[in-house]
């Protein structure tokens, strides 16, 4: 099949696409139903209360997924990696977003029409069967993370956020290196905790050989250790 660009065919053939076992038929009509958009690093995907235009598929780049909280302080809900999907919940309910996206780094979105996927979710019952596990998936780390977050000492709030991102994105060449750069204040917003508190407690695990720090980018040297501290919270 002829694609028009080759970043629907990352959403559609990529090895985790959700969409990878349609058929031909289903793929084309997706595929003529999107709309492509580059999202330069900082901006937003879209805002919470703004209508939703269909589901997002992340084609390249990575975004973190946030809601808005007291004095506009945010809280990163989510971070999404390459073929990841944004948008279940208004897929299936109301056009509205509850939430904010931003590129954490150049990256290009499909945004895949409302209407078109919903037909063929009502026919296919291997794909909505998909989306069910990813959506029970989905709820059960997020019940998991709000008990980390309301629960967990600082330490082991922080511990976690490596390892999700660890696990999310994975690691750079030298095996060490978390694949992703943000900011103090990002995860900080992450782990639910002022930027200050991260500041320190980053330190306090490079002090003690946990993990490197090298500008934005951190390496996990121990990760049973920071696996402990997650553990312990």
């Amino acid at each position: 099949m002829q694609y028009l660009n080759p970043y629907i065919e990352i959403c559609l053939e990529g090895t985790s696409s959700i969409f990878k076992g349609l058929n031909q038929k289903d793929k084309e009509t997706i595929a003529q139903h999107h709309t492509l958009a580059i999202i330069k690093k900082g901006e937003l995907l879209f805002k919470e209360g703004e209508k939703s235009r269909g589901l997002i598929c992340l084609a390249s780049g990575k975004v973190k997924v946030f809601k808005e909280g007291v004095g506009g302080r945010e809280q990163i809900l989510k971070m999404v990696r390459q073929q990841g999907l944004i948008g279940y919940r208004v897929l299936f309910s109301d056009n509205i977003w509850s939430v904010s996206a931003a590129a954490i780094e150049d990256s290009v979105i499909c945004v895949l029409e409302k209407n078109s996927l919903v037909k063929i979710l009502k026919k296919n019952a291997d794909l909505a069967l998909k989306f069910i596990k990813l959506i029970a998936e989905e709820l059960g780390v997020s019940n998991n993370r709000t008990v980390s977050l309301t629960q967990k000492h600082i330490r082991g709030r922080l511990a976690e956020s490596l390892l999700v991102l660890r696990d999310t994105y994975g690691y750079e060449a030298d095996g060490k290196t978390i694949r992703v750069s943000l900011s103090r204040e990002d995860i900080a917003n992450l782990s639910n905790m002022t930027t200050s508190n991260a500041i320190r407690t980053l330190s306090s695990l490079a002090t003690e050989g946990i993990i490197g720090i090298e500008g934005r980018k951190i390496s996990i040297l121990d990760n049973i250790n920071l696996e402990h501290i997650c553990e312990l919270g």
